[in-house]
């Protein structure tokens, strides 16, 4: 990247700590997910995925996501350290977001913790929140991180 490391200061972690490749851990930080109004997520269970020059993605355990707001999709892509991803439609009331959740209904050794776990992009939803602050979508329309106050970059777009 062109521009500099930030360096984390007391109670924040930089992206260019996190390794490559990445690193799946728990997290009990409080998830929420709000889209038209509705909670499609409220969980102190999910998993971080952590990797190098992007923010985290929170894989919430779909017993704690409103599934029938969910419709999976024929989309999927491919990531070389997860494996195949499968992607969902929101729809609530008159609100559609199309392919703004996925999963990894079989993901590769490795990550076989994010089994039955949603992940979503916060850049098409109403909010996402880490214990009670309004996270700040990852810049592009790809990758689907959560940036929060505690987390420095510069961050990889796409």
């Amino acid at each position: 990247m062109a521009e500099e490391r930030i360096a984390p200061g007391p109670g924040e972690e930089s992206v260019w700590d996190y390794p490559h490749p990445p690193r799946v851990e728990e997290s009990t930080r409080h998830i929420e997910v709000i889209f038209n109004g509705i909670v499609l997520a409220d969980s102190r269970r999910a998993i971080r995925v952590l990797e190098r020059a992007h923010p985290p993605v929170y894989y919430i355990p779909a017993g704690d996501v409103a599934m029938e707001q969910l419709i999976e999709t024929a989309r999927t892509t491919l990531c070389e350290w997860k494996g195949r991803a499968h992607y969902h439609t929101i729809i609530v009331g008159d609100r559609t977001a199309t392919d703004a959740a996925w999963s990894y209904p079989d993901p590769a050794p490795g990550f076989e913790a994010i089994r039955a776990h949603i992940a979503f992009y916060p850049s098409l939803m109403d909010a996402c929140r880490v214990d009670g602050e309004l996270v700040r979508p990852q810049p592009g329309t790809f990758y689907g991180g959560w940036i929060t106050g505690d987390i420095v970059g510069p961050f990889k777009q796409g």
